[in-house]
């Protein structure tokens, strides 16, 4: 029976689909694999499985063999180069005078290539600049710019929770986030508070937002007039996880109730006109 293995390239990067053949792999196992690029040196993130059927697509590529220790040389050698790169690269943007933020360098397995991730405000024209690296560097060189995102993703860093940014260590694509899963959860819209450090609205906003979606269906909204045991009142704040809503009684208490205790809508009165 064919198998399929769950290989990734970068920490918290995708996970590709390979053919194990007849290796026998466990995860964290460091392979060379075959990719469009070349050969390519893959951590195992998914233990091999039986594969599904896989009609209409394109055959998976294999596992070419176990890393050995040349190939951890190799590796170490290009995370050198990469490093040299880098460093080059600043002092050619630094004389150009490009407005742009260089953050990383990649090079293939092979080192006959070199991509650098860059993000800028608009359009850079860096063909000078790619000119000075193939000349000095003599390798293949790729100019990619990316999304404020793709850099923190890259990057890594730690959040306001102390623990590592989510989309560094686990998070494999980038989903929406709106400002309205923060009012959901009610949390405050102080920008500075759910933001990132890319800047952008907080990936884990998306974490609980569906749980409290579904916790508060049957919830009057902020601002609706109900009815209670002690009259009429406004409802000011929802507690989603103790299923409760406060209610405030005009000229009385702030009552805390449960969604079923209160009967909406209510038939305005003519003093709320």
């Amino acid at each position: 029976m064919n198998k399929i293995v769950g290989i990734r390239f970068k920490p918290a990067g995708k996970v590709y689909d390979f053919d194990p053949g007849a290796f026998v792999l466990k995860i964290d196992d460091r392979v060379i694999v075959e990719t469009e690029r070349g050969l390519g040196f893959g951590v195992v993130a998914v233990a091999p499985a039986p594969a599904e059927e896989r009609s209409g697509q394109t055959p998976l590529k294999k596992v070419y063999r176990l890393a050995s220790e040349k190939d951890f040389a190799q590796r170490d050698k290009n995370l050198e180069t990469e490093k040299q790169a880098h460093s080059y690269c600043l002092s050619c943007i630094k004389e150009l005078g490009l407005r742009m933020n260089l953050f990383a360098v990649e090079s293939t397995f092979d080192g006959n290539k070199l991509t650098f991730f860059f993000t800028s405000e608009g359009r850079i024209d860096f063909r000078q600049l790619v000119k000075m690296l193939v000349k000095h560097l003599g390798v293949r060189i790729e100019m990619r710019q990316v999304g404020i995102r793709n850099q923190a993703k890259m990057c890594g860093g730690v959040g306001r929770c102390g623990r590592v940014i989510c989309c560094s260590s686990f998070i494999e694509k980038f989903g929406p986030v709106s400002i309205r899963m923060a009012k959901e959860q009610g949390l405050s819209l102080n920008p500075t508070k759910i933001s990132g450090q890319c800047g952008r609205l907080m990936c884990c906003l998306t974490f609980e937002f569906e749980t409290y979606k579904e916790l508060r269906k049957d919830f009057p909204k902020i601002g609706k007039t109900v009815m209670t045991a002690e009259g009429r009142g406004k409802v000011i704040r929802h507690n989603a996880l103790r299923r409760r809503i406060a209610v405030r009684i005009p000229d009385g208490p702030e009552l805390e109730l449960r969604p079923e205790d209160v009967t909406w809508p209510v038939k305005p009165q003519k003093e709320d006109k």
